[in-house]
This record gives C-alpha cells, structure tokens and sequence, in this order.
C-alpha cells in the first residue's frame, strides 16, 4: 500500500476548505461574534458556550462538504 494517494486526497480535500468556509459566511460570523463576547475583557472561554452557534457552523461544514463529493 501507498501512502501517496493518501497524500493527495488529503491535500484535495484541504484545498476545498477555503471554498465551504467562504459558503458558511454567516454561521462563521455568529460563531466568531460568540467566541468574541464570550472572552471580552478578562473573561474565560467556557466550553460549549457557544455550543449552538458551533454546531450550526459545523452543519453548515458538512453539508457543503457532502455537496462537492
């Protein structure tokens, strides 16, 4: 077995990462805004506080990602 044609799918797929983010625009704007007012200040990022807004993004992710297959 090859380990090259693991390479190159890996790197295809990583090459089509820019194209789903730039279709998940807006579900990554309300996940960075989360993250953002989350944190302001000295405040701690806390897990899952922005659990929904995440899981939206990451919807959003597979979706696209199922739509260039």
């Amino acid at each position: 077995m090859s380990g090259r044609g693991v390479w190159l799918r890996a790197r295809a797929r990583l090459r089509r990462f820019p194209a789903l983010l730039a279709g998940c625009g807006e579900q990554a704007s309300a996940y960075g805004r989360c993250v953002a007012a989350a944190s302001a200040g000295s405040a701690e990022l806390r897990r899952d506080v922005c659990l929904r807004e995440f899981q939206a993004l990451r919807e959003c992710f597979a979706r696209a990602a199922a739509a260039t297959k």
